[in-house]
């Protein structure tokens, strides 16, 4: 079902977990920093000492504040960056000795509820990565919407080089850069360099370090300026569709685009153009 008018449809869904909606209520968080601004929430994994490992409560942390963002109409945009010499080191190896196939179930069933999360709202999420991205790290870099890295970050999937190869990383990864791309991170385990993963599609570009941030803040001033609802219908849209075949995918987006066409945003944004002024969408009236 596509709705036309009111953008609920895309609404995400409140968790029934009671550990969950407790940190949603939470103003602020034990590993993470989120401040929003001007349409912007700037999401920060704040762990340097551990580079920013996605341990079981960071995962569980990550996915109550986006759960909160994505319910939160006045913020258009998400960064995603963190603090220290890591984007993210991926799962925190101390949690995962000697444990029991329940408590590894659970480790990355969050993960992939964590992942699908970031593309589930409707706010584009930019990865702001300066440093390195390992494993889940780089797993969350691909499942990003758009990533910007410093020329100076590199990104890797080791877990063949310790015994535990990186299979859900390679879920998002090889839809990020492709087969044989992919095959390579994950067989090798070796790092590749900014400028690479750009041009294998796992981030959209490189920059010098001095400019990242203001890089990332102009993206997402850009996405900003559109109507927020027309933005998440699109990203849905896009993630709905990119993996059915041809056939399919047109079925389903030319039904998306006459329903969005009846909009009321679609319809401003058509006469503005046609009377050559600036667009006033619903959610800044």
């Amino acid at each position: 079902m596509i709705a036309a008018s009111d953008g609920a449809w895309w609404r995400p869904r409140r968790s029934r977990g009671g550990r969950l909606r407790r940190m949603i209520a939470a103003s602020t968080y034990r590993y993470l920093l989120l401040e929003s601004a001007d349409g912007i929430a700037n999401l920060t994994l704040n762990r340097p000492d551990k580079r920013n490992a996605l341990s079981l409560d960071v995962m569980l942390e990550l996915l109550a504040a986006l759960e909160a963002i994505g319910s939160n109409r006045a913020v258009r945009v998400v960064v995603l960056r963190g603090i220290g010499p890591a984007f993210s080191a991926g799962h925190d190896l101390r949690e995962m000795l000697d444990r029991s196939v329940t408590a590894y179930r659970e480790t990355f069933d969050t993960c992939v509820k964590l992942m699908e999360k970031l593309q589930s709202i409707p706010q584009p999420v930019i990865a702001e990565i300066a440093g390195i991205a390992t494993a889940a790290g780089t797993q969350l870099v691909a499942t990003c919407d758009l990533a910007v890295a410093s020329l100076d970050a590199t990104f890797a999937t080791p877990g063949v080089k310790i015994g535990l190869f990186c299979t859900t990383p390679m879920v998002a990864l090889t839809r990020a850069i492709g087969r044989k791309r992919a095959m390579e991170m994950l067989l090798t385990g070796e790092f590749i360099d900014a400028p690479t993963a750009a041009a294998w599609g796992l981030i959209n570009r490189a920059v010098p370090l001095a400019e990242l941030s203001a890089t990332v803040d102009a993206l997402a001033k850009k996405i900003c300026h559109a109507s927020s609802f027309v933005v998440g219908l699109g990203k849905a849209a896009f993630y709905a569709q990119i993996d059915l075949d041809q056939q399919k995918a047109y079925a389903y987006a030319k039904e998306v685009m006459s329903m969005n066409a009846l909009d009321t945003d679609a319809q401003e944004g058509m006469a503005a153009f046609i009377a050559r002024r600036s667009p006033v969408w619903r959610d800044r009236t």
